[in-house]
């Protein structure tokens, strides 16, 4: 019966996961070299959920696991326009790297490259247009992207903010 149960739980698997990057980490002590891997992962349900998180361990796949627990502890929620789109352009920042994401008409597709594709693809964002940047470090393109996607406000959150109603926001 707990059998049962086990494969239950593993059958209802909440987030997609994608590997951004593994890389090979060397530290060079005195007694001679130390390689360990790192992996950065993305999990997202492609609904407007979304995480990145980096893991450290001597093997591939230790790496990966501890990449994707951290990744779902750092979730973010994003509101899609139509289920489709953002509300409006942004600008994230991670180090050396900066992208830019704009709304894009119904159809455009998702034009975006690497870890920024990666990161909006498991967003669930169908039409918007990207441009990196600065660094191209994917670390970094995929923190700057989960950073834009946070700065996002709708038009109900800001007339919130400002205790005003839809219409006078709008004009």
């Amino acid at each position: 019966m707990q059998k049962g149960k086990k494969e239950k739980s593993q059958n209802t698997k909440m987030y997609e996961e994608l590997v951004v990057e593994i890389k090979s980490v060397v530290k060079v002590t005195q007694g001679g070299r130390q390689r360990r891997f790192s992996a950065t992962v993305v999990v997202g349900d492609r609904k407007g959920t979304v995480g990145i998180g980096i893991g450290k361990a001597s093997e591939v796949p230790d790496a990966i696991k501890k990449a994707i627990q951290a990744a779902n502890k750092n979730l973010i929620k994003i509101t899609l326009i139509d289920g489709r789109t953002i509300a409006h352009e942004a600008i994230g920042k991670s180090g050396a790297a900066r992208v830019l994401i704009k709304p894009a008409p119904a159809g455009a597709g998702l034009i975006a490259g690497g870890a920024v594709r990666a990161v909006l693809e498991l967003a669930g964002v169908h039409d918007i247009s990207s441009k990196s940047l600065g660094s191209r470090t994917k670390l970094n393109m995929a923190t700057a992207t989960i950073n834009a996607l946070t700065s996002i406000k709708t038009i109900d959150e800001v007339a919130k903010l400002r205790g005003k109603e839809e219409s006078e926001i709008l004009g």
